[in-house]
């Protein structure tokens, strides 16, 4: 992410370099909607409810290692542990934290942000003395627009503390660092770096810009310069700041990762010879965007790369969390070993197998956040607005539709999949099944007081307008075939009709803006309530 997302780019394709990326290919994006090209599919073996899962059971391993919207993955090792969190925007209960025993089976354990303090942004989650930090930008329409927040707490499941304004303005992406002399900084977004105090909590120096970055080759058709994300490694005699540069999202070959080193925290920073570390090359490749790296030691002791990507012809998915592997050369600088991410790749070793994902049917109390979050919630106690009883989610209404009524929504990773719940409503409410990207971008179907309520481009159908039905309990059924959804509705849970199909593929970030991807769920809208029961979910091929 970089804060000048919104200004126009001016990118050309050079002949210079051409060689190496050919130049019908080269950094050429087409509408995902028509990526027919795109690569084949790789799966590991089905997981939960048919979900994507990364572990072939041989050894090995296809990307993604975590499915669906993991933007800005931030990874901690903690002995035998692995923790893991992501950039988590709009959506609260915010930060959720996935672990890990092998950086290939992961599995929710909390969400480390219940109170909104506004748009959650690339995060770093740190240890240090025994205490567990995780530093938290975000944005807001505030006179202090960019904040740097930190919570803190004794164990990675929580509780965590209530979110603490470190007073640090206009940044995004802090890195955490601890420095040859003991001290702990924060690196943020171009290559700026503020020392911090001993207990984690404030700023205690004046930022300092300490890196410019890699100087990118005119030939390469990016976003952007946007240097961001930085990590700080310690190996050795070296310390390795880790970046992101190229920009997030635009053209599928912007985003990538660089690497310098010093042999002090204070610098000079020197660029890698072999710079950029991880890139994607041509438009053709399976995943797009390849950027934002966190190094991590495998329990055997290899070395790993977690950034993210969009998959081709899929980023209404979001960009989801890739692995792979480094090697280091004999001078000390790291070489990741992926290729294009096309192949299985052999997973490190040392480490404990165990579940992966979660159950996204059914409904319970503890789901908030680990399973279901909420968009652009109100801030306050927004979790009054709904209660879990024996699987029955009851939800209070909001706003006049799915755009201002905050749906309760989760995170698909897979390609195609069907969700079904039973709907009824209370009052005069409106209720039902959204794909919603943000605001202004969403499509759904919804039942109401003696009408059916269709929802397509962030609007409501007027042509055909959604049928007269006279009942107050509905079953919904979304049917997602690669981005082509299809909507349904039944009375009694067995006899379907069908009401349309929409076309979602252009429900990403390089149309709509914000970083987000398009997230199943339900809302409820109006003066009532709204009930549901019976909410399955089901991966599709």
């Amino acid at each position: 992410m970089h804060p000048s997302r919104r200004e126009a780019l001016t990118l050309a394709l050079a002949t210079a370099g051409a060689a190496a990326i050919p130049a019908e290919t080269a950094g050429q994006s087409r509408p995902d909607a028509v990526a027919c090209d795109r690569a084949p599919r790789l799966h590991g073996r089905p997981g939960m409810e048919g979900q994507r899962r990364a572990s072939l059971g041989d050894g090995r391993y296809v990307n993604p290692v975590l499915s669906g919207d993991r933007p800005d993955p931030s990874i901690l090792k903690d002995g035998a542990d692995y923790y893991a969190t992501f950039s988590s925007f709009q959506y609260y209960p915010g930060i959720p934290i996935w672990h890990s025993r092998n950086l290939i089976d992961w599995t929710p354990i909390a969400a480390a942000l219940r109170t909104n303090i506004g748009i959650v942004w690339a995060l770093d989650i740190a240890k240090h003395d025994g205490r567990y930090f995780i530093y938290i930008p975000t944005l807001d329409d505030s006179e202090r627009p960019q904040k740097t927040f930190v919570i803190h707490a004794s164990s990675m499941s929580g509780p965590w503390s209530e979110p603490i304004d470190m007073k640090l303005d206009g940044f995004i992406d802090p890195g955490h660092a601890v420095g040859e002399d003991g001290q702990r900084y924060l690196f943020f977004n171009g290559g700026r770096r503020v020392r911090i105090s001993a207990d984690g909590l404030s700023a205690v120096g004046p930022v300092e810009h300490v890196y410019s970055g890699w100087p990118i080759p005119d030939d390469y058709v990016i976003e952007g310069f946007a240097l961001e994300g930085p990590k700080v490694l310690r190996r050795g005699e070296w310390f390795y700041l880790i970046s992101g540069q190229g920009g997030t999202a635009g053209p599928p070959t912007s985003h990538m990762v660089v690497v310098a080193r010093s042999r002090s925290i204070d610098g000079p920073w020197q660029n890698c010879p072999h710079n950029p570390v991880v890139r994607t090359l041509s438009r053709d490749e399976p995943w797009w965007s390849r950027g934002h790296g966190t190094a991590v030691e495998a329990p055997d002791g290899s070395w790993w790369l977690a950034y993210h990507g969009y998959e081709n012809g899929f980023r209404t998915l979001g960009r989801q969390m890739l692995l792979e592997p480094i090697t280091w050369t004999e001078d000390g600088w790291p070489r990741a070993a992926g290729g294009d991410l096309s192949t299985p790749i052999a997973a490190p070793r040392g480490g404990l197998p165990g579940p992966h994902g979660t159950t996204l049917s059914n409904f319970s109390p503890d789901m908030f956040g680990t399973k279901m979050q909420f968009f652009d919630p109100a801030k306050g106690d927004y979790l009054r607005r709904a209660s879990v009883d024996e699987g029955v989610l009851t939800l209070a209404g909001q706003g006049v539709g799915p755009a201002n009524s905050s749906p309760l929504l989760f995170v698909a990773g897979d390609r195609s999949y069907e969700l079904s719940v039973e709907v009824e409503i209370l009052g005069t409410s409106t209720a039902g099944v959204t794909l919603f990207y943000n605001d202004k971008l969403f499509c759904g179907l919804a039942i109401g007081p003696r009408q059916l309520h269709a929802y397509r481009i962030g609007q409501e159908e007027r042509w055909p307008p959604g049928a007269r039905i006279d009942a107050t309990r509905l079953h919904i059924r979304a049917v997602n075939d690669e981005n082509v959804v299809t909507f349904f509705y039944s009375r009694d849970g067995r006899n379907w009709t069908k009401d349309r199909s929409v076309e979602v593929a252009g429900y990403n970030h390089n149309v709509a803006d914000g970083f987000l991807s398009l997230r199943p769920g339900v809302f409820a809208a109006g003066d009532g309530r709204a009930r549901f029961r019976n909410f399955r979910y089901r991966a599709r091929g």
